[in-house]
């Protein structure tokens, strides 16, 4: 007797017994075998179909705060720091949005508007925006500032995000005249952009002895617990659609 033919054609080839179990009784091997293919691939499909349902993880809303060493909390714990505290008020009012603190400390407008598509990179849903007191402590062109705050605003809005414009004030050793022209950057730019605007960010703070370091410039633990509370219900509005 001839040795099977162990060599597989479609259609054709040498089947091993299977053994019988009464489900699949009077099919052939080859039957078989083909609803067990049609079965595998169907848990396969029920597998990936689960898949596919399954929750994503929910994204938590962020608020990007841009800005230099007012923003970074030079010379405070980062957990002191204004995003930190900010971040610490909103959720204490049940708004769980994280603040990220993008803040670079001497940093210039022109220095912020060469890293500000990095940092939109993950798609923040607020940018408040801190920056030009560097700027004014140098006596930098006016509309250098303006020309750079105004591409970052256009910037940030593209992004899909909000805008909060933190306005600044320039220092009086450099005259009545790059004063007026400096501060009338931000209010204008703020119309042009339909943006909103908190007009001075050290309000309230600037000048304090209590409320500041001793270099004078920089907010201490209260100083920024104080602009925190200034600030933070407008934060809050803007997170709830108003502007």
């Amino acid at each position: 007797m001839a040795a099977p033919n162990l060599i597989s054609h479609p259609g054709v080839g040498w089947d091993p017994p299977l053994p019988r179990i009464p489900a699949f009784a009077g099919m052939t091997s080859r039957v078989c075998r083909r609803m067990a293919l049609i079965l595998g691939a169907a848990g396969l499909l029920l597998l990936a179909g689960i898949g596919d349902r399954a929750p994503a993880a929910s994204r938590v809303p962020e608020i990007l705060a841009f800005g230099d060493s007012l923003t970074a909390g030079l010379g405070l714990p980062a957990e002191a720091a204004f995003p930190s505290r900010l971040e610490a008020r909103l959720k204490a009012e049940g708004i769980g949005w994280h603040v990220v603190n993008a803040g670079v400390s001497g940093d210039t407008t022109a220095g912020g508007l060469a890293r500000l598509d990095w940092a939109l990179a993950d798609k923040p849903d607020i940018v408040i925006l801190e920056l030009g007191a560097n700027d004014a402590l140098r006596g930098i062109e006016p509309a250098n500032v303006r020309a750079n705050l105004d591409a970052m605003i256009g910037k940030i809005q593209a992004s899909g995000a909000k805008v909060l414009l933190m306005g600044m004030r320039a220092p009086p050793n450099w005259g009545e005249e790059y004063q007026n022209e400096f501060e009338r950057i931000y209010p204008e730019l703020a119309r042009a952009h339909g943006v909103t605007l908190y007009p001075f960010f050290l309000e309230g703070v600037a000048m304090d002895p209590k409320l500041n370091q001793p270099d004078g410039l920089h907010p201490n633990e209260k100083g920024i617990a104080a602009l925190v509370d200034r600030i933070a219900p407008i934060v809050a509005r803007l997170i709830g659609g108003r502007s």
